[in-house]
């Protein structure tokens, strides 16, 4: 008896390319856990500017002057808005938890939900801390 003829097929969705296609669903759920390593920037920085007032006026001035800097703001901007991608990531899972939308076009849905309703709610947040 011979044996079966052995499929050849990729190993992992790793293998962007010719054998596969990123999904919506793949992207978000990647993004959370870059959105999670992210956020450590916004919590460094927001360390550093409690540590520097605990320490001095010229030790927190020196990191004010970075926090209030464009560099500063683009970090605090970055930072929003992958707290709130990360924050409707997790009510997603909840919600798949609980076994809705589980089906593929509603989660494809939920997945550009969370990229546009983080970039909505990150520009609600700017006028908000700005006015």
């Amino acid at each position: 008896m011979s044996a079966p003829k052995r499929v050849e097929r990729p190993l992992s969705p790793f293998m962007i390319g010719p054998y596969y296609r990123p999904q919506i669903t793949s992207i978000s759920s990647i993004m959370i856990r870059i959105t999670g390593l992210g956020l450590i920037v916004a919590i460094a920085l927001i360390t550093a500017l409690i540590f520097a007032a605990a320490v001095s006026k010229p030790a927190f001035d020196c990191v004010n002057w970075f926090a209030t800097s464009w560099l500063g703001w683009l970090i605090w901007i970055a930072s929003a808005w992958a707290v709130w991608y990360h924050l409707l990531g997790g009510v997603r899972h909840f919600l798949y938890d609980a076994g809705k939308f589980m089906d593929i076009p509603t989660a494809e849905k939920l997945g550009w939900g969370m990229f546009i309703g983080a970039t909505v709610l990150t520009v609600i947040t700017i006028i908000i801390a700005v006015v």
